[in-house]
């Protein structure tokens, strides 16, 4: 369900489309994507990206890496319908010339404050009027998340996300959360944008079922394979940069480890590593994981980053299979 793409992940027809040219400067050709703000960057943009971090704006590779094809279907859909508009909001019905946008010819510096403007503090995105009670408001927020995931508008519930919908919002009145209603409903690209911005993939509803469940239940078992992809997605990137390749869950095959070496002091040490994991608490052992997500995911980027700086062939871990 994999795939590298060689294009950028969405169609064009004779005219110029806001996959034509970077979300940030309008430099064309944009190489990577920002999953959960749904919007392409050039190479320029993409370094001051990756110095937000990873929850602000998620980056990847357009050209290399490990694309499932769902994932590029929603950030393709994104990109088509305009999502770079959510953070841009005020930007572009404002007739000030300030702040202005950078184009392709502004400095490294022009473009940061910018990005950091846009992203970071979010200075150009719809604010609600205040209401007296803030979490009150979250709470509505995060209920019209929960409603709008049953639908295909991808664009509207990232506009949720931006406004500050809280995507593990446990409604009571359903006895569940939007993953849960997403994968009832079939919303496969619901489910990855949920995913994206931190939804509990293993969550269970009021009955005792996962999202997996939700979506066996309702007969919609593509979806169902997806999401099980979604819940072993930490130890599947790292298993690919240590072995290679990545376990097979149609198959039942989640999780693989890598030949011990030969050398007994080599041995001793692994066995020695693995109690002091096992001695770990849950949440310690969550965090842990998550470190070594993101160091794997910089690896990758920096990767990438030097040879494109060195211009010679990209070859990035994990290996696609």
């Amino acid at each position: 369900m994999g795939k590298h793409p060689r294009e950028n992940p969405a169609s064009t027809s004779g005219r110029q489309s806001t996959a034509d040219v970077c979300a940030d400067c309008n430099t064309p050709g944009p190489s990577w994507a920002s999953l959960n703000r749904g919007v392409l960057v050039c190479d320029d943009c993409a370094s001051v990206h990756a110095k937000l971090g990873r929850h602000i704006s998620h980056l990847r590779s357009l050209r290399h890496g490990y694309w499932p094809e769902t994932l590029m279907e929603m950030v393709r859909t994104l990109v088509n319908t305009g999502a770079n508009s959510i953070w841009e909001h005020s930007l572009r019905k404002s007739r000030s010339k300030s702040p202005r946008k950078p184009g392709l010819k502004d400095s490294h510096a022009m473009r940061k404050d910018f990005i950091y403007a846009k992203y970071r503090h979010l200075q150009f995105v719809y604010k609600q009027p205040p209401k007296e009670d803030d979490n009150a408001q979250i709470e509505d927020i995060s209920r019209q998340l929960h409603a709008s995931v049953r639908a295909n508008n991808l664009t509207t519930c990232l506009r949720l996300l931006s406004l500050g919908a809280q995507v593990n919002f446990f409604s009571p009145e359903r006895g569940n959360m939007a993953i849960h209603v997403a994968a009832s409903a079939g919303q496969l690209l619901q489910c990855e944008l949920l995913a994206v911005h931190g939804a509990d993939t293993c969550v269970l509803d009021c009955r005792g079922h996962t999202p997996v469940e939700c979506a066996r239940i309702a007969g919609y078992h593509e979806l169902a394979e997806r999401l099980i992809e979604l819940q072993y997605e930490v130890t599947d990137r790292l298993t690919a940069f240590v072995c290679g390749e990545r376990p097979v869950h149609i198959f039942g095959e989640h999780h693989m480890l890598p030949d011990l070496p030969a050398e007994l002091d080599s041995i001793n040490r692994d066995i020695e590593g693995v109690q002091r994991l096992r001695q770990l608490c849950n949440s310690r052992f969550e965090e842990l994981s998550a470190d070594l997500y993101d160091e794997v995911e910089r690896r990758e980027n920096e990767e990438v980053w030097n040879n494109i700086q060195a211009d010679v062939p990209v070859i990035v871990l994990p290996v696609n299979n």
